[in-house]
């Protein structure tokens, strides 16, 4: 899948991510770093690479909580991925919830060819690094093949409209992510991402899932809000829908751009709580008394109600992650679909003239934040603005002693290979930003044939929160590079990965001791240096 020529952005020629942003084992760390890099269940690193001989600041640790310490030790098991999807019509479902609180019931429906199949249900986490547990599966149920997918006019919204397979309950599992696994008889398997959400935050991380994000992306049926069946970006849909599958494994955004964060937040032990941003733009209660939010490596499309829920968020205290690129770039509406809300995303981008709302509620307009009409661009909550695709570029520290990068052995200059791309983010001069800001990476780059640079950044504001972007999306990918779980990683290795590996166990326990500010150095503002000429 690619974004067509006529989805265009600032220094971009568009493109899609796609599977191959994953990420490939080499040697021996530090004994003492051991534990960072086992956090994904890896064997090694390079010594060089990580090295923490410096002296730590004496700092409170961060809280460990026994709930989520209990659930870290619990057995796991490996045989949750998938051993074969087969053709498309094999085997696929979707439910009709993108997330539930534990004991509430989901309806999944489910197409098959095979004449029965099972479910299981596995809950993503550390579990001494096989990385699930399984916590239920079904007795087998009979399957049957369900009607192809229909097309609504006007938007080209794809919708399965199948009949309900089954209700499944959730009582008694514990709040986190899950894949819902489906395993027909013929042998194939899909997944369908299922988040049991968290009620409320207080005193915890909040992992937040960008379910917007993958359905925008979602090609099952011909249609995407990049493509339409043609391939071309003119016939794209305006509207996609969550009553239907997703396409590959299903769920391909969730594998490549989240789990391997959720499986290192969960290893660390802090106390965490799980949502959605479609959740948080609905009610930004599980919010409220949040230590810290993550946006975890793919996180384009926001509503502007989820991002003022996030910026009150951070003004009362709650630190902010973005562990990717391209955050908060689209604005988007949800809508609903049949009886339930929020089940339709809505984003007519560059055809915004013909959104609905474009005359009549102009701040619901479903373009780039950064577009009228409404513009507010998204570096006024991240501190960086995205600029383009496609790169490939080293990820160069510019400033070593910073406190997010303790421990790796960094000096200033030092660049780890392939870690910037395929979207990037940059402190662009003349942007909104808050501040103080500091560059933290600086880093060359060339993107449709343009020198430019990838920026991670990092700032406070006067409720003592701190927000920290990586200016890249390979960052979560990063995790896994090296181990059997990266596949193709466009060439980062496990020295990349020891380094992202240590500097985000750095963030999340800064960011699990309440705002950051009043334990952590203050930022040492200097875009002008860094940009100088250019500011």
């Amino acid at each position: 899948m690619t974004r067509g020529g006529g989805d265009t952005r600032t220094g971009s020629t568009g493109g899609d991510v796609g599977p191959d942003e994953r990420g490939t084992p080499e040697d021996l760390l530090r004994r003492h770093f051991l534990g960072a890099c086992a956090g994904l269940g890896l064997a090694s690193a390079t010594a060089s690479a990580c090295d923490s001989s410096a002296p730590a600041r004496e700092r409170p640790r961060a809280t460990v909580s026994p709930r989520a310490e209990a659930e870290r030790d619990r057995a796991g098991t490996p045989d949750w991925r998938i051993r074969s999807e087969g053709p498309a019509r094999s085997v696929a479902g979707y439910a009709d919830r993108v997330s539930v609180t534990a004991g509430e019931e989901c309806g999944l429906y489910v197409s098959t060819t095979a004449p029965s199949f099972r479910v299981s249900a596995f809950r993503v986490g550390w579990y001494g690094g096989a990385q699930a547990r399984l916590v239920w599966a079904s007795e087998r149920i009979p399957g049957r093949a369900q009607p192809g997918p229909r097309i609504l006019s006007g938007t080209r919204t794809v919708r399965a409209d199948w009949r309900r397979t089954l209700t499944i309950g959730t009582a008694g599992w514990p709040e986190g992510a899950y894949l819902l696994r489906l395993e027909a008889d013929n042998g194939h398997q899909r997944y369908v991402p299922l988040i049991v959400r968290s009620t409320q935050g207080t005193g915890r991380t909040v992992l937040m899932h960008a379910p917007a994000t993958w359905q925008a992306y979602n090609g099952w049926g011909g249609y995407s809000l990049y493509a339409g069946a043609s391939g071309a970006y003119a016939d794209r849909s305006l509207a996609v829908s969550f009553d239907r599958p997703y396409d590959a494994e299903g769920a391909q955004k969730f594998l490549v751009y989240e789990r391997a964060a959720v499986v290192l937040a969960e290893r660390l032990g802090i106390p965490l709580a799980y949502t959605t941003g479609t959740d948080v733009h609905r009610d930004p209660e599980v919010l409220r008394g949040a230590t810290a939010v993550v946006c975890l490596g793919h996180d384009e499309y926001w509503t502007p109600e989820q991002r003022r829920h996030v910026t009150e968020a951070r003004d009362a205290g709650a630190n902010i992650a973005f562990l990717g690129a391209n955050t908060c770039f689209r604005r988007v509406r949800l809508e609903r679909s049949g009886t339930l809300p929020d089940r339709t995303v809505v984003c007519y981008k560059s055809s915004v003239r013909a959104d609905p709302c474009y005359a009549t509620r102009p701040t619901l307009a479903t373009t780039d934040f950064r577009q009228a009409p409404a513009a507010d661009p998204e570096s006024s909550l991240t501190g960086v603005l995205y600029e383009g695709y496609p790169t490939d570029a080293p990820y160069v520290v510019h400033a070593a002693d910073h406190w997010l990068y303790e421990g790796t052995g960094v000096r200033s200059g030092d660049g780890f290979g392939h870690l910037v791309g395929v979207e990037y983010d940059r402190v662009t001069p003349g942007a909104p930003v808050p501040e103080p800001l500091e560059i933290t990476a600086h880093s060359p780059l060339v993107c449709g044939g343009r020198r430019s640079h990838s920026d991670s950044a990092y700032y406070t504001v006067p409720s003592g929160a701190g927000v920290f972007a990586t200016g890249t999306m390979r960052w979560v990918e990063a995790l896994m590079a090296g181990t059997a779980d990266g596949g193709r990683d466009h060439g980062m290795d496990t020295r990349t990965r020891a380094f992202v590996t240590r500097t985000t166990e750095n963030l999340l326990r800064a960011f699990a001791q309440g705002p950051v500010a009043r334990h952590r150095p203050a930022p040492r503002p200097n875009v002008s240096e860094v940009y100088k000429g250019t500011v």
